[in-house]
């Protein structure tokens, strides 16, 4: 059976995040998905983007149930293909700048600050208020580093849940992303379909479910867009571990749920 790729692009997320907030894209950004321009029209004022790691198209499609709480949040549900090399800091300098890893420079798993444009610098640009919420020498908390931004870097995805929230309560800032790394450090010692694995992509799940619930009771007076976002799929191999960065669907098919709020 021939492999089959998702055809939309994670290149098309930086574009239609500050397209949605009315702010020109990242200088070498991709095209805005449709979907979520459509989904956006109108524009939003708030945007939080959580940030799971690892979480593939096939769990979704294999385990549906599992993601009900995400499903209630939202109404548009975007298979996607990520970049190559399929791992962390490559997918995610992606998703933020739009643009390929031969252009924002980072094409292995290594963890410089990147120099292109982000959706981050946009916003900056256009006097808005981003921040990362992340844990400690994570891709998220490193490669976008050295910007007129918030950070907050934390030990744990707990720690990093329960300060996005207090942050969205706190009702000050444009856009918060919010990294958690469990699923995949979970999925690479003990597989991917583990009962420990799976019992932290539920965590990953109600995370957000309780991160959506704090935009209802915070953000009332916004029109916010709302992401569950991964970066990569991922694998099982020998030895019942887990891993990702190969040209293969497992990997490289993910997928994005966008909700309005």
């Amino acid at each position: 059976m021939q492999d089959i790729y998702c055809p939309l692009q994670l290149t098309g997320v930086a574009a239609a995040l500050t397209g949605a907030l009315g702010v020109p894209a990242p200088q070498s950004a991709a095209p805005a998905l449709e979907a979520l321009t459509t989904l956006c029209e109108g524009g939003v004022d708030r945007i939080l983007m959580y940030n799971p790691d690892a979480v593939a198209l096939w769990l979704y499609e294999k385990y549906t149930e599992l993601f009900l709480p995400v499903l209630r949040n939202v109404q548009c549900t975007l298979p996607l293909q990520t970049v190559m090399p399929s791992v962390t800091p490559v997918c995610f300098g992606t998703m933020y700048t739009g643009a390929t890893p031969q252009v924002h420079g980072i094409q292995s798993y290594t963890k410089p600050v990147i120099r292109t444009d982000t959706v981050f610098d946009a916003l900056i640009r256009a006097g808005k208020e981003p921040c990362i919420v992340s844990t400690g020498n994570d891709s998220m908390s490193r490669i976008f580093l050295e910007r007129e931004m918030d950070y907050y870097i934390v030990d744990t995805p707990d720690e990093a849940n329960t300060k996005a929230a207090a942050l969205i309560a706190e009702d000050r800032h444009d856009l918060i992303a919010v990294y958690n790394g469990n699923y995949d450090s979970t999925m690479h010692k003990f597989g991917p379909e583990s009962r420990e694995a799976l019992d932290a992509l539920r965590h990953n799940v109600r995370a957000f479910d309780m991160l959506a619930d704090e935009v209802r009771a915070h953000w009332s007076t916004h029109r916010t867009l709302i992401a569950f976002a991964p970066d990569h799929g991922c694998h099982e191999i020998d030895g019942d571990c887990g891993s990702h960065g190969l040209y293969m669907p497992e990997d490289m098919n993910i997928v994005h749920f966008y909700g309005i709020v």
